[in-house]
């Protein structure tokens, strides 16, 4: 039988690891698949021999408008990143009959509607397992493994750089801007490291998460995120006092006023297992109805890890070339024709419980002024902890754990409690899940 033929778009870190698992696995990876699987073509921005190694057998190029056009090709694994020249190269692919595997998180959040509608006109496949949490196979799990689940939420830490510089941040007590770099020069971050920092790399990933978990088209525009920045080592500290850590989560739940899709810092237990997940390390926590709560953990970045998903997609490609389309397990889980139209919730509807930190003025009747708000808003203290100031700040900082309530209750209390005169600034804001 003929090998199946992949070419590669892109031979970076993820596209050298591809090419060094298929070669050093091959055997084995033969055995599993039925067929020999060989890369045969590959496209980098420069072919730099000192740069490409391992791939004397593979036709290289700088031209990815002629791979996907290239008639003896069988699957596309596109490593490229980005979202306009990928989308591009895949939608070409599919229309010439090619198979698509994908890391880029980014082009199946933004643009995986149209081209998994494409994909399924052309009776091919689109396999993205290396797109969410390296080599952790949580889309096979939501997708095949609990697919007799209705599933109820998920959680999850699905960006390395933003654990890592909130892991440093509480062993060692060490400030945001020191963490960053740091983890800038030990590669962890990008020069500019924003879609880590800011929540948009984990909203691209909780965004096909959730579509696999409930059903539901993709939708990243309404994600809603907030960065990692605003934390302070301080906050780190407190939260440590109450018993719990911050984990920079993406969280989706199905609940009566739609699904909630939202990326934060967040405040866990810290006996919670997700919450003793450290440094780059991801996890993915997935509560179903009949299977109870399963956490997946691992290795969410690097060479290997992501090659591992993306080769374990080449198999599964592999395995059902010859399969009726309309019988081969869907893109987002639910069949085509099934997905709902269940909405998204407005932040305003959420309900979770809240962590808050102010600097108040040292003078009586403060604390009354700020808990007379709260008992305003029908919000209620579970805990409340005056902090030591720092020397010579002139304000007391006052932290406070609430019970679950409403955000646009929260929302407005904090309006009003910034606007006291005895309030130095702004009230910071983590939200909290208990994960039961």
């Amino acid at each position: 039988m003929e090998p199946v033929k992949v070419g590669l778009l892109g031979l970076g870190t993820v596209g050298g690891g591809v090419v060094n698992v298929l070669q050093r696995n091959a055997s084995e990876i033969s055995r599993r698949a039925g067929r020999e699987i060989r890369v045969t073509h590959a496209v980098a921005r420069t072919l730099d021999k000192d740069r490409i190694c391992g791939v004397n057998d593979i036709e290289l190029s700088t031209d990815a408008h002629a791979l996907v056009n290239h008639p003896d090709i069988d699957i596309i694994a596109e490593l490229i990143g980005g979202t306009e020249l990928s989308k591009e190269l895949v939608l070409t692919a599919i229309e010439n009959g090619k198979h698509i595997v994908t890391a880029n998180k980014a082009l199946i959040a933004i643009h995986g509607n149209e081209i998994f509608e494409a994909a399924q006109n052309k009776g091919v496949m689109v396999a993205f397992e290396a797109a969410v949490a390296g080599g952790i196979p949580i889309i096979k799990t939501l997708r095949e493994g609990l697919t007799g689940n209705r599933i109820e939420w998920l959680a999850g830490i699905i960006n390395g750089t933003g654990n890592f510089i909130l892991t440093e941040m509480r062993d060692k007590g060490r400030d945001f801007a020191d963490v960053l770099k740091e983890a800038q020069a030990l590669g962890y971050a990008e020069a500019d490291p924003a879609f880590d920092i800011d929540g948009t790399d984990a909203a691209h990933k909780l965004t096909i998460l959730a579509s696999i978990a409930f059903g539901i088209p993709l939708q990243y525009e309404k994600v809603y995120k907030e960065g990692i920045d605003k934390i302070t080592r301080e906050d780190v500290f407190y939260a440590e006092q109450f018993g719990y850590r911050i984990k920079h989560l993406g969280i989706a739940k199905d609940t009566e006023v739609g699904i909630e899709l939202r990326v934060h810092p967040t405040l866990i237990p810290e006996r919670r297992l997700i919450a003793n997940v450290d440094g780059v390390m991801n996890a993915v926590l997935v509560k179903g109805d009949a299977v109870g709560p399963t956490l997946q953990y691992g290795a969410g970045a690097g060479a290997d890890p992501t090659a591992s998903a993306v080769v374990a997609d080449i198999v599964d490609v592999v395995r059902v070339l010859t399969t009726d389309p309309e019988n081969r397990v869907p893109h987002l889980a639910f069949q085509a024709d099934s997905l709902s139209e269940t909405p998204i919730a407005a932040m305003g509807d959420i309900k979770t419980a809240y962590y808050l930190r102010m600097d108040a003025v040292e003078r009586p009747g403060v604390l009354a002024e700020v808990t007379g708000i709260f008992a305003e808003g029908g919000i209620s203290i579970e805990a409340i902890r005056q902090q030591e100031p720092a020397e010579g700040a002139g304000f007391v900082p006052i932290v406070f754990l609430t019970y679950i309530v409403r955000e646009q209750a929260m929302n407005e209390a904090i309006s009003l409690i910034e606007a006291l005169d005895s309030i130095n600034g702004t009230v910071t804001r983590i939200r909290v899940e208990h994960l039961g």
